[in-house]
């Protein structure tokens, strides 16, 4: 069990400046960007800027704030699109970030304000490189307007990048590029599809489980898990089923908020250092991937730490008060995938990612079990992996989840 108060010293919660949650928040992107500068550099992709971008750049001129954007970012995104946010940065002479979007947004916006009042190339920030708190001086004011209910970047010291030259991912970490306003309005979840509402939405939950159950785990970031756990177990089902159900979104836009700060304050551990390598080699969504793993590293660590896993298959009601904790621990990664059935999870390998043959497959996993190790996050996990065991759940990704007529996809 994780310790109820710290145990080794004092803890920092970090979390956004201030945090504007519910119908309508996005209204006051102008009041808070004008507290914080003249001139907004607005961070998104080109979908989410087609669908929000008007009103938020209406706001912020309402407001007085002058805009120049950037509508460019990818899915998983690249340090390509960080230097072209970043010479955006520059020739517009903008003082304040506003991302508008998901993580990926968020994440540009962070690595953007990185470059913009420190010396160096971004990769050089990675925590592989620098090491945690490797950026030395605060980012420039930045609001993220959250558009997803998953990644909760709006609410960490974390950005995560794709270095296309290595098809690997990097992770940033310092609390100089936490948020400093985090602007959560459920209504621009509506327009979701649902392909994204089930991928961002077994995101928030990872990030849950696994903030609940890591050795840096403690009273404070448990509550915060375990109150986000019960909420989306309640409400995703629902929210991919009728994407319009504001109650749901709402729901869900607390959850993920509340997963953030618990694995912001927390860690992460071997389901994303499994992630990120699996997303970058078949280009898969990192909330899919996320999904597609769960259940495997659960029923790895069930047993390392079993009054957690056995407290998370109550939640997801496939264990009852009275069974054992043993008895219930070994029941968790059965409710994961029935949480991942609920939403059709598996079936959007069809649209999203390229699943090689599996001899292809077998060749890289060495490399993605490397990547796994590099990433520092199994050293957060409750059962710490060999190589061997760790190829061996790649391996069982292919076999049970990845391939055609795998058994969760057939």
């Amino acid at each position: 069990m994780s310790p109820q108060t710290p145990m080794d010293g004092t803890r920092v919660v970090v979390s956004p400046g201030r945090t504007v949650l519910g119908v309508g928040a996005t209204e006051t992107v102008g009041t808070y960007a004008d507290r914080h500068g003249t001139k907004a550099l607005v961070v998104a992709s080109e979908q989410i800027f087609g669908i929000h971008g008007d009103r938020i750049v209406e706001h912020l001129h309402d407001a007085g704030v002058e805009t120049a954007v950037y509508d460019s970012v990818r899915p998983d995104p690249t340090v390509e699109n960080v230097e072209a946010a970043f010479d955006v940065w520059t020739e517009e002479d903008c003082d304040v970030i506003v991302t508008l979007g998901g993580g990926s947004s968020i994440d540009t916006g962070k690595a953007t304000g990185i470059l913009a009042t420190n010396e160096g190339s971004i990769r050089s920030f990675g925590v592989d490189k620098a090491g945690y708190e490797g950026v030395p001086n605060p980012i420039p004011p930045l609001i993220a307007v959250n558009t997803t209910a998953g990644t909760g970047s709006e609410t960490t010291r974390t950005s995560v990048l794709s270095d296309e030259s290595t098809s690997t991912k990097f992770i940033i970490v310092s609390e100089n590029i936490v948020p400093d306003v985090a602007i959560e309005d459920p209504e621009l979840t509506v327009s979701l599809p649902k392909s994204h509402t089930a991928f961002t939405g077994i995101d928030a939950f990872t990030h849950a489980i696994e903030a609940f159950t890591s050795v840096k785990s403690y009273s404070v970031t448990d509550n915060y898990a375990r109150d986000a756990m019960n909420r989306i177990v309640d409400s995703l089902p629902v929210a991919w089923s009728n994407g319009e159900d504001i109650e749901a979104r709402t729901e869900m836009m607390i959850a993920q908020f509340k997963a953030g700060k618990a694995f912001g304050n927390s860690s992460v551990a071997l389901i994303h250092g499994m992630a990120r390598p699996l997303g970058a080699q078949l280009h898969i969504p990192h909330g899919l991937a996320n999904g597609l793993i769960l259940p495997y590293v659960v029923g790895f660590n069930q047993m390392a730490a079993p009054e957690k896993y056995a407290e998370v298959a109550r939640i997801l009601g496939v264990a009852d008060e009275d069974e054992s904790t043993r008895m219930a621990a070994r029941k968790a990664s059965d409710g994961i995938e029935a949480l991942c059935e609920d939403i059709s999870l598996t079936a959007y390998l069809d649209d999203f990612g390229e699943v090689p043959a599996r001899e292809e497959y077998l060749e890289v996993v060495p490399e993605m079990t490397q990547d796994a190790f590099d990433s520092g996050s199994p050293d957060n996990n409750p059962r710490k992996p060999t190589r061997d065991e760790l190829e061996d759940l790649f391996v069982r990704v292919y076999d049970d989840a990845l391939a055609p007529d795998s058994r969760r996809r057939s």
